[in-house]
């Protein structure tokens, strides 16, 4: 393969989830949300590729880096806090409150970009995570109006609640900035042992959404954190310790 193409393939990529994130935020404020919850699935993909990219061709660079964090700042702060924003405008409005309470969900970026900020000089996160990813935080929200338009009588209640919604932005703010060890989907190799948690989680998560399809991200997203919980406090998992500090990575979460 041509070298110039290999050295700024990811990059295209990269640009590729920052243009839909972008596309994302316009039908967002239009809206449109299930479209925009799907532009963020896609940045998501085109996160996926990127990295994938980067190692598959070793094309690695300090410009790819900070443009993936700038990418996901976009795709996965300031595109889900839109959504979110407009969730609360939707939710039952609370006298002389929501109009201020609504703007919490702008938190949503602040903490993202804590999140990538901390990523970018923390040497401890080569193979796994410290904090809740960015794309998964992003995914989350991106499922509310993805359920509400589907499950509308089920759902909606506890979705378009204020309170709910509150407590919600302020937990997954704190799970991103959280110093909490969090399993990558990065198989480094091939060791069934070394990757089982891994793979339970996507047999789980492709059995909950083949059964239950956006419902089931929620679900997913929970039984992400415990599967992280158990494989690095009860399974006294080495991956984090002082042991990886002078591993480098290469992508933002």
């Amino acid at each position: 393969m041509n070298s110039r193409l290999k050295k700024h393939l990811p990059n295209a990529i990269t640009c590729a989830n920052l243009f839909s994130g972008c596309i994302g935020i316009v039908l967002a404020f239009k809206g449109e949300l299930i479209a925009a919850a799907y532009a963020i699935f896609l940045s998501a993909i085109f996160d996926f590729f990127d990295g994938l990219a980067s190692r598959v061709l070793k094309s690695f660079s300090g410009i790819g880096k900070d443009l993936d964090s700038l990418a996901d700042m976009v795709s996965f702060g300031v595109l889900p806090a839109v959504i979110m924003y407009q969730l609360f405008l939707q939710a039952r409005q609370i006298d002389n409150v929501s109009p201020w309470l609504n703007f919490i969900a702008f938190l949503i970026p602040v903490f993202s970009a804590l999140r990538l900020a901390k990523f970018n000089v923390d040497t401890r996160q080569a193979e796994n995570f410290i904090g809740m990813p960015t794309p998964a935080n992003a995914i989350l929200i991106a499922s509310f109006p993805i359920i509400i338009g589907h499950h509308n009588r089920y759902y909606t209640p506890y979705l378009l609640n204020p309170y709910v919604l509150s407590c919600f932005v302020i937990v997954m703010c704190t799970l991103l900035v959280l110093e909490m060890p969090m399993m990558s989907l990065k198989f480094k190799n091939k060791d069934f042992n070394k990757n089982i948690y891994r793979y339970l989680l996507l047999l789980f998560s492709a059995i909950l959404i083949l059964f239950f399809k956006f419902a089931a991200v929620p679900v997913v997203i929970l039984i992400y954190i415990i599967l992280s919980i158990v494989q690095f406090k009860f399974a006294h998992d080495p991956i984090m310790s002082s042991n990886s500090i002078n591993n480098a990575h290469d992508s933002p979460a």
